[in-house]
């Protein structure tokens, strides 16, 4: 071989070389050749399963690393919240893209007809306990006669005590049974039980830490079980299921079908989609990760929110759906927690009319799109058989990219 047909060979190898290689890495694109973009994103840190999620995608930049994969060099701003309300403000303002909202404010904004966009589950099936003072005398929730109670009107603590007095009383308003509501705008006061309150209705992070502290007790729970501090004709103490839950339309997730979602503005499944494939993505390979550790682990990660020591943290990973079921996304029967509590919420007067099935559906529809292929790309869990498992002890149904499918809930 002369020098010139060598270097030809030499050439032509190296060109074949390079052609491999880029073959051999599709979803990495060059960092020059990245479109920058920022993102900001609101959480709830001393809330349930969102926290540990979430800590994991901030520790590992998950999130820059799954959108740089897909062509973007992504600046995350991070922010912690106390409670939906500051979020909701800075959402419709135009100052936040993606955070995180229990179904009460969602319901609301989609009636009003705001750009809201459902992304994905963002937890679920949070345990909440009605709850009283040590030695107080209510051991059951016909005891909360009379009573003042303490709860998030407007939130899931207080859907979650009226369909409590629904499914056992027979009446969802408080006031029928002259129950003096006040409002807990945050769980510490609500966990705290202020005086001039008889009980309050506590998530179940902040109701550990306050049994754990002050000895505040736990007479029943969201599920339908009581806890320790029960004494009636289901039985004594703990572990009791309650009659009354079977006749829920949440049954099995109990009284009240608590999930909070993910929402986003326009320009998450719009013009930067890539973004909300991204986030989804980053979501689900930080949940996966996160099964293969000890609970008493992830509860440390997060462990200066909830403020728990290992087993008691246990027990909140363990409540949560979506350690329960080990994927994010969207189902029917997660849907139907948005249109059954918008039906609270007229009853309750906060809103004129419950939204309709297509409103509900349309709210999913944008991000559809996006978690089918954050499906696909993150190895199809679960199969397609584990959407609709009946032996599940939460709500599901098909995912939100079938929702053409989906049927209204009777």
């Amino acid at each position: 071989m002369t020098r010139f047909t060598q270097s030809i060979f030499t050439r032509r190898m190296f060109l074949a070389g390079a052609a491999a290689s880029a073959l051999a890495m599709p979803a990495i694109v060059r960092a020059q050749d990245r479109k920058t973009a920022k993102v900001s994103i609101g959480r709830q840190p001393y809330a349930a399963g969102n926290s540990p999620l979430t800590q994991r995608m901030i520790n590992e930049k998950m999130l820059e690393k799954a959108a740089a994969e897909l062509g973007y060099d992504l600046t995350v701003d991070w922010r912690d919240y106390p409670s939906a309300l500051p979020m909701v403000e800075a959402f419709v303002s135009g100052d936040l893209d993606i955070g995180m909202w229990g179904n009460t404010p969602i319901v609301r904004l989609l009636s009003q007809a705001q750009p809201i966009n459902i992304l994905t589950v963002g937890e679920g099936h949070m345990r909440m306990v009605l709850a009283t003072r040590k030695g107080s005398p209510i051991k059951t929730i016909e005891d909360l006669k009379g009573k003042t109670v303490g709860a998030l009107v407007g939130g899931d603590p207080y859907n979650a005590l009226s369909q409590m007095l629904l499914q056992e009383l027979g009446d969802a308003d408080p006031r029928a049974f002259n129950i003096n509501i006040v409002n807990t705008p945050t769980q510490a006061v609500a966990a705290s039980l202020p005086e001039g309150m008889d009980a309050s209705v506590v998530i179940y992070p902040a109701f550990l830490k306050a049994n754990a502290e002050t000895g505040l007790t736990g007479i029943i729970n969201s599920f339908g079980y009581t806890e320790a501090g029960y004494s009636g004709p289901a039985g004594e103490g703990e572990g009791h299921l309650l009659p009354g839950v079977k006749k829920s339309k949440f049954y099995p997730d109990g009284y009240y079908l608590h999930r909070s979602f993910w929402i986003c503005s326009d320009r998450i499944v719009g013009d930067d989609a890539v973004i909300g494939q991204a986030f989804l993505i980053a979501a689900q390979r930080a949940l996966a990760e996160l099964q293969k550790v000890d609970p008493k682990d992830i509860s440390q990660s997060v462990a200066k929110y909830w403020g728990l020591d290992p087993a008691l943290g246990a027990k909140v990973v363990g409540d949560e759906v979506l350690f329960q079921r080990g994927w994010i996304w969207p189902t029917e029967g997660d849907a139907a927690a948005v249109s059954q509590i918008s039906q609270f919420m007229v009853a309750g007067k906060m809103i004129p009319e419950a939204l309709s099935w297509d409103q509900v559906k349309a709210a999913f529809g944008k991000a559809a799109p996006l978690l089918q292929k954050a499906y696909e790309g993150t190895g199809k869990v679960p199969d397609e058989s584990g959407f609709t498992d009946k032996n599940a002890k939460d709500l599901r149904g098909l995912p939100a990219w079938q929702l053409d499918r989906w049927k209204a809930p009777s």
